[in-house]
């Protein structure tokens, strides 16, 4: 029995959405990561929207297309893997149709399993909040680089998400903000796409915040 087929859980499918609704549905649903036979998962606590060709802050603006990008234009449910600064990987997650470039970038983490080993691939960390609390870090702790670029989770055993929650949570549990570190796009960079579940002591940073429109 695979890593994989030893969870109960189901899989998360719906990601034939637009990148707003997708980034509030991430919320609360698992990430898993199988590395070298050990699940190495955690709890999706903060996600941030992007919205394609007019989004100045996305790598797909303007249908700019290039061999970086080019997982970003693939089906809904593949996974977009960047390198940047010479240093860090991202992971987002593909969404809406094939070729229209949007996708929703995982920020944060609230780590369940194989702490141990995310504490042996973050050893600056110290405590269980600093494991996954950033894009960079949640990466680093799941083993996320450039090899996962492009896997498609519906049908991958090494990267996929499962489904913790049936619903969407309620918007009342649901923050919002300014995306972070976007100040290059110019008004794009004030737009509330960043998402989080309020109260969540391993999100990212805190940033003011507005709640999410309930529905």
């Amino acid at each position: 029995m695979s890593a994989r087929q030893s969870t109960l859980l189901p899989l998360f499918t719906t990601f034939n959405t637009d990148p707003v609704t997708l980034a509030r549905r991430l919320l609360g649903q698992r990430l898993v990561r199988i590395h070298q036979g050990v699940r190495l998962a955690g709890t999706i606590v903060e996600t941030e929207a992007y919205l394609g060709e007019p989004d100045r802050a996305a790598h797909t603006f303007n249908g700019r297309r290039t061999k970086r990008n080019a997982s970003m234009y693939l089906p809904a449910g593949h996974a977009y893997v960047y390198f940047t600064y010479g240093m860090h990987h991202c992971m987002n997650v593909v969404c809406g149709k094939k070729d229209e470039g949007v996708a929703v970038l995982l920020r944060a983490l609230e780590p369940t399993e194989g702490l141990k080993v995310m504490y042996q691939h973050r050893f600056a960390a110290k405590r269980d909040i600093d494991l996954c609390s950033g894009p960079a870090k949640l990466t680093q702790a799941l083993a996320i680089d450039l090899t996962c670029d492009g896997i498609n989770m519906l049908t991958s055993n090494d990267l996929f998400i499962e489904k913790q929650r049936s619903r969407c949570l309620p918007g009342r549990l649901i923050g919002r903000s300014a995306r972070i570190g976007v100040g290059y796009a110019h008004s794009w960079a004030k737009k509330p796409l960043r998402y989080f579940i309020l109260g969540n002591p391993y999100v990212s940073r805190a940033a003011p915040a507005v709640k999410a429109t309930a529905r």
